[in-house]
């Protein structure tokens, strides 16, 4: 099983979960961890690959020193960087699966438009406070665009509005089970949402939208590389 090239973008409270799962899943064969930070204080409550032994440390050698001990067989490669448009569409082209873990709108929608550029398929995971939410773009749509269509004006970062440890888990560990399901139907993916408040939850079908000018310009059809 262990055949999937994954990069995890942001290893932070969705990150360390999405990770972990994946790997004990014996899903991987290559990791790689992209992430500009340090480990804080802040941090270890909820990202899991941390501890205090690792405060100001960069969080791709943290998790990764750890994934390589318990896991020797998968290799891993980090880079201790912020994903950018000039360098997100080869990270994408190398790897089979990208994991968004990232905290900010913007960067959601570019990793959402690359990953229709290169029909590399693309795991997106947001919580904001109490609440989560989790789907799957692949090629043939829909994207993040088909679903909010623009950023919004003003939109808070997890660091800003605050994010409970356990939803992040939840939602880390659902990205890694979205990461080896493909989407039912050609056109179509399956919305997570987690109410964390309320204990709910609910799966809502996105259909990609006829007038989504990024998903109108790329190529359509399934990724033979993953579901041949």
């Amino acid at each position: 099983m262990a055949s999937l090239s994954v990069c995890v973008i942001g290893v932070g409270g969705l990150g360390c979960p999405a990770s972990l799962a994946l790997l004990h899943a014996g899903a991987l064969r290559e990791l790689t961890l992209v992430d500009p930070d340090v480990v804080e204080l802040s941090n270890l409550h909820r990202q899991l690959w941390h501890t205090e032994a690792d405060l100001g440390r960069p969080k791709v050698k943290s998790a990764a020193s750890k994934i390589r001990q318990q896991f020797p067989s998968v290799a891993v490669r980090t880079l201790q960087q912020r994903v950018t448009a000039l360098d997100a569409e080869a990270l994408f082209a190398a790897h089979q699966v990208v994991i968004d873990a990232t905290d900010g709108v913007e960067t959601k929608f570019m990793l959402s438009d690359t990953a229709v550029r290169t029909g590399t398929t693309l795991i997106y995971g947001g919580v904001l406070r109490l609440e989560g939410l989790a789907l799957r773009i692949e090629r043939g749509g829909p994207c993040l665009r088909c679903l909010f269509e623009s950023p919004p004006d003003e939109a808070p970062s997890c660091a800003q509005a605050g994010v409970m440890g356990s939803m992040a888990g939840v939602i880390g560990a659902l990205q890694a089970t979205l990461a080896l399901t493909p989407n039912p139907r050609p056109g179509e993916t399956l919305v997570h949402v987690v109410d964390g408040a309320r204990f709910e939850a609910r799966i809502v079908t996105l259909r990609r939208r006829s007038d989504c000018a990024v998903c109108n310009s790329a190529p359509t059809g399934r990724d033979p590389t993953l579901h041949g």
